[in-house]
């Protein structure tokens, strides 16, 4: 599933995020946890240049913590880029975002010169709730769809750090195809423009390969059967998404698999690791 779509406003971002690049000291990109290679913008690295990054892997609690575990160890063997995971409910993950930052930037007197930080990713990641948190205050449109910012924001925090927040944006075209169906998955990208059957039939081979018992844990499922047809029968029958005769509703199917998936309610499920790549 190659998706080309770059809407005007993300257009906009990019030009505007080339603008202002040479002013940052370090870039704040956020990354899917559950998806960290398909979430990280390819388009970042060639905007920032030499400048440091700090990778925040968000959603963590979401996302197998094994999983998350070889993700930082990959991005940590980089150079110019440090990795932390982030779950939003935990204080503790959220406070330690503005002293890495500030340790990537060893020599600056923070006194005498405040840290430019720019906060980087792809919609739907987490953004607006991390600027909130940081801030402390209400300065940023949170929501569960893609594309809640649309303007850049500049806010001066108390202790000699100033954020510069951006719309999420994609790249022109999601490739691999693997990457599309991914972010497709995770709600980055907005399910009015998908096939929903399409994206939950891919969801469903993967999670039958990678979380089968998981799975069948989730829907009572005594064995869950490694035919995607035959899986989606299951969970039709389990959660009464059934049309006449007896056959399976793929719709409500579908939106049962993904949303549950998007929640968190089928545990914490990993869509990738370093090894894929």
């Amino acid at each position: 599933m190659a998706i080309n779509w770059f809407p005007g406003h993300m257009h906009k971002a990019r030009k505007e995020i080339a603008k202002l690049m040479p002013q940052i000291d370090v870039v704040i990109e956020l990354v899917d946890a559950r998806l960290p290679f398909s979430s990280e913008n390819p388009l970042v690295d060639g905007l920032r240049g030499d400048t440091q990054c700090l990778k925040l892997l968000s959603k963590a609690d979401l996302a197998d913590p094994e999983v998350t575990q070889e993700w930082l160890d990959w991005f940590n063997a980089k150079d110019g880029i440090r990795a932390i995971e982030l779950t939003q409910k935990n204080p503790a993950t959220v406070s330690k975002v503005l002293s890495e930052a500030k340790s990537l930037v060893p020599e600056r007197n923070f006194e005498k010169k405040e840290l430019r930080a720019l906060i980087l990713g792809i919609p739907n990641v987490g953004k607006s709730t991390l600027l909130n948190s940081l801030a402390g205050r209400q300065l940023a449109k949170t929501g569960n769809i893609p594309a809640v910012t649309k303007n850049n924001q500049r806010i001066k925090l108390e202790d000699g750090i100033v954020l510069h927040d951006t719309p999420g944006f994609l790249w022109p075209k999601l490739e691999p195809e693997d990457c599309g169906y991914k972010l497709a998955i995770s709600g980055a990208i907005k399910d009015a423009i998908l096939d929903l059957e399409d994206i939950a039939w891919y969801a469903m081979e993967y999670f039958i390969k990678a979380y089968p018992e998981q799975l069948a844990s989730h829907f009572h499922i005594k064995k869950l059967s490694a035919d995607p047809i035959t899986a989606f029968d299951q969970v039709a029958a389990k959660r009464g998404a059934l049309r006449g005769g007896g056959i399976a509703d793929l719709r409500k199917v579908s939106e049962i698999l993904l949303f549950g998936y998007r929640q968190g309610e089928l545990g914490r499920l990993s869509l990738e690791r370093p090894s894929d790549i």
